[in-house]
């Protein structure tokens, strides 16, 4: 079986978020990065897979800079067997992502596609369900339970008042949602191995790609302000207040 697991390089989810003088987006020069929390859900699961059943191939893919080989590593640390880096120095839109990666895809074949329900820093939870029209491939997402059998995939999900059981054929793609499992650690051993294992580069342009992107950033901002409590001394006062200073009713 051979799983591909996409990965992204985003902003530590632990580091206070500074926007641009600008405003054109947020800072992200001298500032800790890490794989997406939802990304490394996806690894540590296709680990498990590959702990539980013989044959099991993992590979990791993402697109960036030079220094997404530095988050492929960590990930190869934690368990995969090899990396392919897309090299690609500008911002990419989601649908960009999926078009890459379905070139990645129709050229390894895997059984199984595993990503992060959506990325921390644009939170567009678009790039799993796109690759599935790109591939005619099943998609399941949300997943807070994986099983595998035979060809088939069955998937837990988590909806609104309960939980929601699907099942899809493999090929197929799912997406990981937080309560799908807890992320190990790297151990020293892992990470030096991680160092000798495959990382293979790739060239943007070499996928023979192109397409204009639909979407601009016109703005990031940071949050209102929010305005201090009241502590009023009966009903009367509260409707009153919700009604001329809030104007809600």
């Amino acid at each position: 079986m051979k799983i591909i697991v996409a990965i992204k390089r985003v902003v530590d989810p632990y580091v206070k978020i500074r926007i641009k003088p600008d405003e054109s987006g947020v800072e992200t020069d001298n500032v800790k990065k890490t794989i997406n929390p939802f990304d490394e859900i996806a690894i540590e699961e296709a680990v498990r897979i590959k702990e539980k059943y013989d044959n099991v191939e993992i590979i990791l893919v993402s697109i960036g800079d030079d220094k997404a080989a530095e988050s492929l590593r960590a990930g190869l640390a934690l368990g995969a067997d090899r990396a392919i880096h897309i090299k690609k120095s500008d911002e990419s839109s989601s649908l960009c992502i999926a078009k890459i990666l379905s070139k990645i895809c129709e050229k390894e074949a895997p059984n199984l596609i595993l990503l992060g329900k959506q990325s921390i820093d644009n939170d567009n939870n678009q790039v799993g369900q796109m690759l599935s029209v790109l591939l005619d491939y099943p998609c399941a997402t949300f997943a807070s339970k994986i099983t595998l059998s035979e060809n088939k995939v069955q998937v837990i999900r988590e909806i609104d008042g309960g939980l929601e059981t699907q099942e899809i054929t493999m090929p197929g793609i799912v997406t990981t949602d937080l309560r799908l499992n807890e992320p190990r650690y790297a151990s020293l051993p892992n990470i030096m191995q991680a160092k000798r294992k495959p990382l293979a580069i790739i060239a943007f342009e070499a996928l023979d790609l192109s397409f204009v992107s639909t979407q601009k950033i016109l703005s990031v901002k940071k949050p209102e302000q929010r305005s201090e409590g009241k502590i009023l001394d009966s009903v009367s006062a509260l409707v009153a207040c919700l009604k001329d200073e809030a104007k809600v009713i």
